[in-house]
């Protein structure tokens, strides 16, 4: 999948409707193939995205857990470990 699709689930603060959004976005963009679609083809883009968006909303409020909630930051710090280990050659 997508590097840049981030985990929604199980965080605090609960992701955002602009972070489901833009996974959203990303999603349909990887399947797509293309940054941009063509004008013929930008409805369905969006159509795609509203319903990939409305889908991840609906599985993050059924989905539960009894971890601990992560918290963002303590996550985006460890992204940051790997990914200077994984570019350091």
């Amino acid at each position: 999948m997508c590097r840049s699709i981030h985990q929604l689930h199980n965080f605090e603060p609960p992701a955002t409707p602009d972070e489901v959004h833009a996974a959203a976005l990303q999603y349909v963009r990887k399947i797509a193939g293309t940054t941009r679609p063509s004008q013929a083809n930008q409805a369905a883009f969006d159509q795609a995205v509203a319903a990939v968006q409305a889908a991840t909303e609906e599985l993050l409020a059924a989905l539960v857990t009894t971890a601990a909630p992560r918290d963002r930051e303590v996550e985006a710090a460890k992204a940051r470990a790997r990914a200077e280990r994984r570019y350091a050659s």
